[in-house]
């Protein structure tokens, strides 16, 4: 009953499992200073699995979810790292071995484990309504403590939640606080209901709504603005009997037309709008005129995902799985179905650099903004000497005017994902701190850097060092020193 990882890529070398909880008080800072007007915590959360799978050919998206914090004050910043003690962990704790079988596929899990959950809440943590939330978009969000990271329980806004899911990129609203979500495959694996919801600021469930996409497919990210709602239907498909074969959930289908929802806020009537076939995951920001909207993401021709098949056997294909930052303007009232295969809202690029993960000020979160970063993996005319694959450079962009800053990661690094952190005063847009997590692969360890948001390409404002390599993280978010005070008790 050996612990022993497979001698496969995806647990070798940077990708190897970390599994290690732990605290530090007082990192140590490498170079610059921490700002001492820095109050609040950096949250994030990675995916690392406890024990080795007993499916081959597991990823990290299978993989349980370690909450990391980092809290500044005083110049000082501590470090606190912790797994989500979700059930699905804890029977596996217990066992000491892996109970659970391939990436949301119930049918390859162990009998014993019938009918429990299978979240991981390994995809986000965010803030809202005094509570810190770990979730992944199979199940209901895990509420964590903000001080300790111990793991509270299943959150589901005191039963109000009838989706069995919730998506782990919920927005807020910056004028009310008011949390704005939805849960895809709101009945179970494969189906083609969507539930959107939106919670006052209290965390009270104001608004529900259900209807059914065209197709079901991977929902991960989404689009609101300050009138409208937008679910991006993506051709990464999904399908029951597939699962219940033993296949993959998702495959890719070239053949499919995307779609958006258009949703008025706090409405329940959808309206799709077809376009020709792409792929697009995470968006940095939207907004709109009350007519038309406006949402930036990242675009490519096909799925980034490796791991997903091609629903042809067709091999992935990087090239074509770059995407570029892009705008997609949807008239609201517009024709939704053009015919002839013609698309009914446009597309431009923003930027010729692909890359991926981007975000934004979130004071301006749902409304025009001009500032945003994202990860990008090649640009123009540049290549590292390394050879060394993912997430090389930072960029930061005025989606206005079209300008742009880069930052290398360095020789030997890549990066995870950056974060906009607010001064502690009012600021213009895009004005503070930027946050990122830099892994230097030569000495195993991981750096946080703070950057001028405005100069991402200047000295770092501090660079502080953690001992270790962290877990790959996906995402995470900032909390006030404020916000941390009105804690629900």
């Amino acid at each position: 009953m050996s612990v022993r990882f497979p001698d496969e890529p995806s647990f070798a070398g940077r990708f190897a499992p970390v599994r290690m909880e732990g605290e530090i008080r007082g990192l140590e800072v490498t170079q610059g200073e921490v700002p001492a007007s820095l109050r609040g915590t950096f949250y994030r959360v990675g995916a690392d699995p406890a024990w080795p799978p007993f499916v081959e050919h597991d990823f990290y998206f299978n993989a349980d979810g370690m909450v990391a914090m980092f809290r500044f004050e005083n110049g000082y910043a501590d470090f606190r790292s912790r797994y989500v003690r979700t059930p699905r962990f804890a029977a596996e704790r217990a066992a000491r071995r892996s109970l659970f079988g391939a990436y949301r596929n119930p049918y390859t899990d162990e009998a014993s484990v019938a009918g429990l959950s299978r979240g991981l809440a390994n995809t986000n943590v965010y803030w809202h309504a005094g509570r810190l939330l770990a979730s992944k978009e199979d199940s209901a969000p895990v509420q964590i403590d903000p001080d300790t990271l111990d793991t509270i329980g299943e959150f589901t806004w005191e039963g109000d939640l009838s989706s069995q899911t919730a998506t782990a990129h919920p927005k807020i609203d910056p004028r009310d606080g008011s949390l704005v979500f939805f849960g895809y495959m709101a009945k179970g694996e494969a189906t083609k209901d969507i539930a959107y919801y939106e919670a006052d600021a209290t965390g009270r469930v104001v608004h529900e709504a259900w209807f059914e996409a065209p197709y079901s497919s991977m929902v991960h990210d989404w689009a609101v603005t300050q009138n409208f709602v937008v679910f991006p239907i993506i051709p990464l498909t999904a399908s029951l009997e597939r699962l219940q074969a033993g296949g993959p959930l998702y495959v890719w289908d070239g053949s499919q037309d995307v779609y958006l929802g258009v949703v008025p806020r706090r409405g329940s009537q959808v309206r799709w709008y077809r376009g020709t076939n792409r792929f697009a995951s995470h968006i940095m920001n939207a907004f709109d005129d009350g007519r038309y909207v406006h949402v930036d993401t990242p675009v490519g021709e096909k799925s980034a995902f490796p791991w997903f098949p091609d629903i042809t056997g067709a091999p992935f294909d990087p090239e074509k799985a770059s995407a570029q930052l892009s705008r997609w303007t949807i008239d609201t009232q517009g024709p939704a179905d053009l015919g002839d295969g013609a698309t009914a809202f446009a597309e431009r690029r923003l930027t010729d650099c692909s890359g991926e993960f981007p975000r934004t000020d979130d004071r301006w979160a749902t409304r025009g903004y001009r500032f945003g970063v994202i990860n990008l993996t090649g640009i123009p005319g540049q290549r590292p000497d390394d050879g060394l694959p993912g997430f090389r450079w930072l960029g930061s962009i005025d989606p206005t005017a079209g300008a742009m800053r880069t930052r290398f990661a360095g020789r030997d690094s890549t990066l995870q994902e950056a974060i906009f952190v607010p001064p502690g005063v009012d600021t213009p847009n895009g004005h503070g701190y930027v946050m990122q997590l830099v892994d230097r692969h030569a000495t195993g360890t991981t750096d946080l850097l703070i950057l001028d948001a405005q100069h991402i390409d200047a000295e770092p404002v501090a660079t502080l060092r953690i001992p270790i390599r962290m877990p790959g993280g996906l995402h995470g978010n900032w909390v006030t020193h404020e916000q941390l005070a009105t804690r629900a008790g």
